[in-house]
């Protein structure tokens, strides 16, 4: 018997291959894009993990400031304890790189952002050996020692259009940090890895770039046998231990990235799962199919001795094995895709968080198991039902070609239970920063939503069916439909399952994407209020002091003849927790009106006497517990005055209000500009908006502006740095002029790329859905050619028949189209106002695209009328008349 089944199933999948590889091809595209995105996602974090090992060595502790640098004299300190037995110092800059030939190719002033260390060179091989320079040999002996030498890795040697093999000829570098320009000669190499680098040594860095005094980092190496926690109180109770330093790991910062991009790595994954999710329905309905096609040849099993439970089995291994074909295959594909979209896109998915990164494919057999049971698991969930059905044949009816009746519609209470359960697991918490409750709210409320469908149809048929009889002495054709869907409800609602699945799929997606679009634009449009914005070419918020327009350019632009209003603005950043990216700082004006100014939640609270309002992001309140209303003791304890030293007494900050940012995922802070410069003694300014005058030519007041920070620009080589050879390349206009619409346009740039794939699923998911429709009607109409050869033989003609079918199919898509629609609006609310700001810490309005859900809806039903009509054709001719003769 079991040699007799297992043949019966092979034929099976021999004479129908199309249907066999549809469903192969549901789970293999399922499999491939979550396996796929998997393999980016850790490629990328594992490249840049390496990098940042290479970069920072392995010390056991690093000390970092909350705010600004360390003061020089710490390290002497430090270095002093008796349980450090190696103490490192760093100063880290970033600048705009140039070369001779760069510029030969690129004209046009092309810069590369260069990562510039200064480091010990007698230290720094015992921590980090890849960042040791490796002098040319015709340098001179102690040419790292040397002021204005550099010694660049692999990756600056190639964007710089210099040999990065063989002997390296001497080249001299322009650097660029603000408005400051330095001449610098390439002396060597250093073997680290990732993004372009360069080493100096640390005194030379300082002198070169103006910061004597000051270190970005101080890495330490324990004597062993040391306590971690001993060591920090010792250092703590340090004479000049500054207030607002951190003690941290080495592997923060990695962690750090890894935190900062795993909510939306996990976003991408459970979108590309959503492929799963579709192909399970086509599963289903492929197999639907197989089943009331075989529904004789089943019955003839039982006769022959085929236990319900063998034929259960026999459709669950017909299930497995396109589940196993699709995984492997998936598996196979998602490979290829990865090592492309590696090859062309690097590991940046669209969010930004690895930008620049080229890592290599990091291929994983544990990870590829999981996706591979993921796929063969949703096989075998889209094949119990119709296993199920095939245990369940009445062996007598099925060899007379009557099948199986229709169900009898008892999902209600099922469903109804599933969407509570589903709706209260939306108000969990996030676990480990990742709403798992969210998305399984998601799946209950979609299976639940299926389950309702046969009681949905039950209550219209309902409410329809008077309407058909009044009317059946006229037109009995539709009577007729709707009393035949009224008993068999059941299989009505498994035609329409796939339809609502991936319907509901595609309006969430598509709702989520149109709110995040719009709040996207409307957060723009308050953050953006002047038509022009000016800032130093290649800077990036942070807390580089060369960075910076010296004091006096925001005054002098404003006397610009063309100028209407300038406002000013300083970008730094707090370091608030190690294991977190450090809060931005945004020192901006305020006052009077921080609701003009900013995107605020909620209306902005009156500050009390005694205390400095800020304004939070949402982020903040998620991760520090900060609240408006109520004073922030975590800021004034991080906050340390730059000026005094930690000399002032700390400020006492007051959350004023709330506001929504959606570039900084962890967390901002505003303060008036006139608190920032009282409290730390930094009049600096990172960027400028502008408000040119009517008719004011714009060119020429960029023209004019671009003077003035030539004309305030240091002199170049000021200090011990080598003069200016005669092939150091010219840099570009140390200024970047962006007119708002540009930021706006670039941005939504950034966003439709960040959510392609969703546009894709979209796609995919209802491709897969109106497929499972085409297959579940073929079922219905191959188990209903007798009742088709029953109405001809009473005198309906062939187009009525087909009538009958085109309508039930457009009244049955209908039903999915609503039911579809409506579940997909229930999902959307829990993907805008949980999945996301669990996700991403921030908030958004829900805008449901009318115009776009109805023609999506409009499509589906028409797709399903014309696929029922056609299913329908090759039942109702002279086969189904035919049929009526057969007699088992």
């Amino acid at each position: 018997m079991l040699a007799l089944l297992r043949t019966f199933s092979w034929q099976e999948l021999r004479h129908h291959p199309w249907r066999s590889a549809a469903a192969v091809v549901a789970v293999m595209l399922g499999v491939a894009l979550g396996f796929a995105v998997h393999v980016i996602n850790a490629s990328a974090l594992y490249e840049f993990s390496q990098a940042v090992r290479s970069v920072n060595g392995q010390p056991d502790l690093e000390l970092r400031a909350v705010q600004g640098s360390l003061p020089e004299a710490l390290y002497g300190e430090v270095a002093a304890q008796p349980q450090v037995a190696l103490a490192s110092p760093w100063l880290e800059l970033t600048a705009q790189a140039s070369s001779a030939a760069l510029a030969a190719q690129q004209p046009a002033g092309a810069l590369v952002a260069l990562r510039v260390l200064g480091v010990d060179a007698l230290v720094v091989p015992r921590l980090a050996p890849a960042l040791m320079p490796r002098a040319f040999d015709t340098a001179e002996r102690l040419a790292m020692l040397a002021p204005g030498n550099v010694f660049l890795n692999a990756a600056a040697l190639q964007a710089l259009r210099l040999p990065t093999e063989g002997t390296t000829p001497p080249a001299t570098l322009t650097l660029q940090i603000g408005l400051q320009t330095h001449s610098v000669r390439l002396a060597g190499t250093v073997a680290a890895g990732g993004a372009p680098l360069a080493v100096m040594d640390i005194g030379a860095a300082q002198d070169l770039f103006g910061r004597g005094g000051q270190l970005s980092r101080i890495d330490l190496q324990l004597r062993p046998g040391a306590v971690r926690a001993d060591v920090e109180s010792a250092l703590q109770a340090l004479p000049g231990w500054p207030r607002g330093v951190r003690i941290t790991e080495p592997g923060d910062a990695a962690q750090r990235v890894s935190n900062l991009s795993r909510a939306y790595r996990v976003n991408l994954t459970v979108l590309a799962l959503v492929a799963l999710f579709t192909g399970a329905f086509l599963v289903f309905s492929v197999l639907a199919l197989s089943v009331a096609q075989r529904a004789p040849q089943f019955a003839l099993l039982a006769v022959l001795g085929a236990t319900p439970r063998q034929r259960l089995a026999l459709v669950l291994w017909e299930s497995s094995a396109l589940g196993l074909l699709g995984s492997v295959a998936g598996i196979a594909l998602g490979t290829a895709l990865a090592a492309l979209a590696l090859n062309v896109l690097g590991g940046d998915l669209g969010g930004g968080y690895f930008a620049g990164v080229q890592p290599a494919l990091q291929w994983s057999a544990p990870a590829a198991l999981l996706y591979g049971a993921l796929g063969l698991a949703a096989a075998l969930v889209g094949g119990w039902w119709p296993a199920r059905q095939a245990q369940g044949l009445p062996p007598a009816q099925s060899l007379k070609g009557l099948g199986a009746q229709g169900g009898h519609g008892r999902g209600g209470a099922t469903g109804i239970v599933l969407i509570a359960a589903g709706a209260l697991l939306a108000l969990a918490p996030p676990v480990f920063g990742i709403p798992l409750a969210a998305y399984f709210a998601v799946g209950l409320l979609l299976v639940g939503g299926i389950a309702l469908l046969p009681w949905g149809v039950q209550a219209l048929l309902n409410a329809v069916q008077p309407l058909a009889a009044r009317r059946a002495a006229s037109s009995p054709l539709p009577l007729l439909a709707v009393e035949r869907a009224r008993r068999m409800r059941g299989s009505a609602a498994v035609a329409v399952g796939g339809v609502v699945a991936a319907l509901s799929l595609a309006v969430a997606l598509t709702v989520m994407v149109a709110s995040f679009r719009g709040s996207v634009i409307q957060w723009l449009d308050a953050v953006l209020p002047a038509p022009l914005y000016v800032r130093l070419a290649g800077s990036g918020a942070g807390d580089d002091a060369a960075a910076s327009f010296p004091p006096g350019f925001a005054e002098r632009v404003t006397q610009l003849p063309g100028v209407q209003q300038v406002q000013t603005l300083r970008v730094s950043s707090l370091l608030l927790d190690p294991a977190r990216p450090a809060v931005a700082l945004l020192a901006r004006p305020l006052v009077p009106d921080p609701a003009g100014t900013l995107p605020l939640v909620e209306g902005a609270l009156p500050v009390p006497p005694g205390r400095v309002g800020v304004y939070v992001s949402e982020a903040v309140v998620e991760l520090y517990g900060a609240r408006a209303g109520s004073d922030w003791p975590a800021l004034s304890e991080s906050f340390r005055p730059l000026a005094q030293a930690g000399q002032a007494p700390a400020a006492r900050f007051f959350v004023a209000g709330v506001w929504r940012d959606y570039v900084r995922q962890f967390g901002a802070v505003a303060i008036d500009s006139a608190d920032y410069v009282r409290l730390t003694g930094d009049a600096r300014i990172s960027d400028l908006a502008l408000w040119p005058r009517a008719g004011a030519d714009e060119a020429a007041l960029q023209g004019a502006i671009t003077a003035l920070a030539r004309a305030a620009a240091p002199d170049e080589n000021g200090t011990d740095a080598p003069p200016a050879a005669a092939d150091a390349p010219a840099l570009a206009a140390p200024l970047e002029f962006t007119s708002a619409a540009a930021i706006r346009a670039r941005s939504l740039a950034i966003f439709d790329r960040s959510f392609a794939v969703t546009y894709w699923l979209q796609a995919v998911a209802i491709g897969i859905g109106l497929f499972g429709v085409a297959a579940s009607f073929s079922a219905q109409v191959l188990a209903r050619r007798k009742e088709f050869g029953l109405l001809a033989h009473l005198g309906l003609t062939r187009a009525q028949v087909l009538a009958v079918v085109a309508g039930e199919g457009a009244a049955w898509t209908l039903v999915g189209a609503v039911a579809g629609t409506l579940l997909g609006l229930a999902v959307s609310v829990v993907l805008v106002h949980v999945v996301n700001p669990q996700s991403f810490h921030w908030t958004m309005e829900l805008r449901v695209p009318v115009g776009r859900l109805g023609a999506l809806a409009a499509a589906v039903v028409l797709a399903g009328t014309v696929t029922a009509w056609l299913a329908g054709r090759a039942a109702a001719g002279r086969v189904a008349v035919m049929a009526v003769k057969e007699d088992w």
